[in-house]
């Protein structure tokens, strides 16, 4: 059994060995930007280089954020207590790629992280990709599709809609198609993968930025999938 520490550690070892510098974790109370009162997310602290705006120090970097969501578009207080896997606050493993690799690396990483490194039955595994916006001129992400299906089967290939695998942070900004894995033991996720290749101005179809960013996240959340517990009140002992 793992403990949420040892998982920790584990990701941070592996995309080190995968050519990332990792970063401490930012604040969660953010005094230099007027936008945002908590960190509520692991892409806060690198906003002015995914905008543009600053230049990177690495081309990939990873992380352990500490998050709060009490307020503002990503707000977690509506579900605590409706469900056994939504906190206010929690923590974010992430890795990052600014301009460097993109979807098929990242999928592979993540593949290759949670089966070979984690040891998760991969039978248990399944994906989802964007599946289009015809309205808003978005095509389905076939080619995360299309990279998916190395390491897993059709059936395990599942279609999102827009507002589950279409990653934005608000009116304006960047956005783009996102993964996600998912495992049968219950409906909580595990990584999300987004591909931030959109400056959010409509309308659609948005043109792609300067700076492709590939940002992925994996919540310590489901540290309960490695004890093969239900809720996460039954992994106190897991940190």
């Amino acid at each position: 059994m793992l403990t949420a520490k040892e998982i920790r550690q584990s990701f941070k070892d592996f995309f080190a060995s995968k050519d990332h510098h990792i970063v401490p974790s930012a604040p969660m109370v953010i005094k230099d930007d007027p936008t945002l009162m908590f960190t509520n997310a692991g892409m806060n602290q690198f906003k002015d280089i995914i905008l543009g705006q600053k230049a990177p120090s690495w081309k990939r970097v990873a992380d352990s954020q500490k998050c709060l969501r009490v307020s503002g578009k990503h707000n977690d207080l509506e579900e605590v207590g409706h469900d056994t896997y939504h906190h206010t606050m929690f923590e974010m493993l992430g890795n990052w790629s600014f301009g460097d690799y993109f979807k098929e690396k990242a999928i592979d990483m993540a593949w290759e992280y949670l089966v070979e490194v984690l040891g998760l039955n991969p039978e248990r595994l399944y994906a989802t990709v964007f599946e289009g916006a015809s309205s808003e001129g978005l095509e389905r992400d076939d080619e995360a599709a299309g990279i998916w299906s190395r390491h897993l089967p059709q059936s395990h290939i599942l279609n999102g809609n827009k507002h589950d695998n279409f990653w934005e942070m608000g009116d304006t900004g960047p956005c783009g198609p996102c993964s996600e894995i998912h495992i049968d033991l219950r409906s909580e996720y595990f990584p999300h993968l987004h591909f931030q290749c959109y400056p959010k101005s409509p309308p659609y179809p948005p043109t792609p930025t300067p700076l492709p960013t590939l940002s992925h996240f994996l919540a310590l959340r489901f540290c309960e999938e490695r004890m093969w517990q239900q809720s996460q009140e039954d992994t106190r002992d897991c940190s």
